[in-house]
C-alpha cells in the first residue's frame, strides 16, 4: 500500500515565468515517519518532489515517489528508476546511492532526495531541514554569497566567483566541476560532506534562476539537451520530453509557505 494518498498534483498555469531578481530558494526536509520508513520532500523554484524509503533497518526494501511539480513531461517517469536501490544496505553518507546505480539514469532531484532519506534512516533523529540560498546573478560573477541553513541555524556560507567557490577553504580548493561530490565524499565529515553536497547542487540549479527556460518547448532543444546529464536529458528521453509551462515558483520571501503538501515537521512532543 502506497502511503501517498493521491498522485501528482497540479503543477501550472500555463504561462511562462521568470524571475531576474532575488534568490533561487530550496527546502529538503527528512523526516523518520516510523521505524522503518523515511519521507524526504525537496521543493524549490523547478521542482517539488516526496521520496519514500522503506527499509528493514538494514536494507531499503521498497521506494515510492510522488512528483508535485516538475519541470519536463518525462520527469515524474524517473521515479520508478528508483527501484534500483532496493537491497541496498544502509548508509551514513548520502552519496552512497552512486555506488549502488548510475546517477545519470536517475532523475537528479529525486535520487538526491532518497540518498538524503537513506541517509536519514541510519539516524537516532526525527527530522532534518536544510534550506539554501543562491543569489540571482551569482554565476556571472561577484563575489556573491550562497548560503546553507540546517534545521533553522546557518551552517554554510560559501564565496562564489563565477562559476566557482573562492572562500572559505577548504571548499575553494575542492574541484567545483567534475569532482566536488566525490571530493566531499572522501574528505569531510559524513555530515559535513551532507551538507556540501546539497549546497553544491543547489548552486548549479540555483544557476537556473530568472533565465527564460520556458521558451523551449522541447529539452533537447537545451544546450545541455542531449548530455544525459540525468533521466530526462538521456538523448532518447530529451527527444519527446516537454516543457511544463506555469511551474517556475518564487520563494524569495516565501520560505514558510515551501513544502506545505509534506513532508511536515513532526509535532513537539508535551513537556
Amino acid at each position: 500500500m502506497s502511503i501517498f494518498e493521491s498522485g501528482p498534483g497540479p503543477i501550472g498555469g500555463g504561462e511562462t515565468t521568470r524571475h531576474p531578481f532575488g534568490s533561487y530558494r530550496r527546502r529538503i526536509r527528512l523526516v523518520n515517519t516510523g521505524a522503518r520508513t523515511v519521507v524526504g520532500g525537496l521543493e524549490d523554484d523547478f521542482h517539488y518532489f516526496i521520496v519514500a524509503v522503506h527499509h528493514d533497518g538494514t536494507v531499503v526494501t521498497r521506494t515510492e515517489t510522488r512528483a508535485i511539480r516538475w519541470p519536463w513531461t518525462t520527469c515524474p517517469d524517473a521515479g520508478g528508476q528508483l527501484e534500483a536501490l532496493v537491497g541496498m544496505e544502509l548508509s551514513p553518507r548520502c552519496l552512497a546511492v552512486g555506488d549502488v546505480t548510475n546517477p545519470r539514469l536517475q532523475c537528479t532531484h529525486q535520487f538526491d532526495l532518497a540518498g538524503l532519506a537513506i541517509a536519514h534512516a541510519t539516524r537516532d533523529l526525527a527530522a532534518r531541514q536544510y534550506d539554501t540560498e543562491v543569489p540571482y546573478g551569482a554565476q556571472s560573477g561577484g563575489p556573491r554569497e550562497v548560503r546553507l541553513w540546517r534545521d533553522g541555524e546557518e551552517h554554510l556560507v560559501w564565496t562564489l566567483d563565477g562559476h566557482a567557490c573562492v572562500d572559505p577553504e577548504p571548499y575553494a580548493s575542492a574541484p567545483w566541476r567534475g569532482g566536488f561530490l566525490k571530493w566531499a565524499d572522501t574528505t569531510l565529515a559524513v555530515d559535513d560532506a551532507e551538507a556540501a553536497a546539497v549546497l553544491r547542487r543547489s548552486c548549479d540549479i540555483g544557476f537556473g534562476r530568472g533565465a527564460d527556460l520556458e521558451s523551449y518547448p522541447r529539452a533537447n532543444q537545451l544546450a545541455m539537451g542531449s548530455s544525459g546529464v540525468c533521466y530526462t536529458f538521456q538523448p532518447d528521453t530529451a527527444a519527446v520530453s516537454f516543457r511544463q509551462l506555469g511551474t517556475i515558483r518564487d520563494w524569495d520571501g516565501h520560505t514558510a509557505e515551501m513544502l506545505a503538501e509534506g513532508p511536515h515537521l513532526p509535532e513537539p512532543k508535551n513537556q
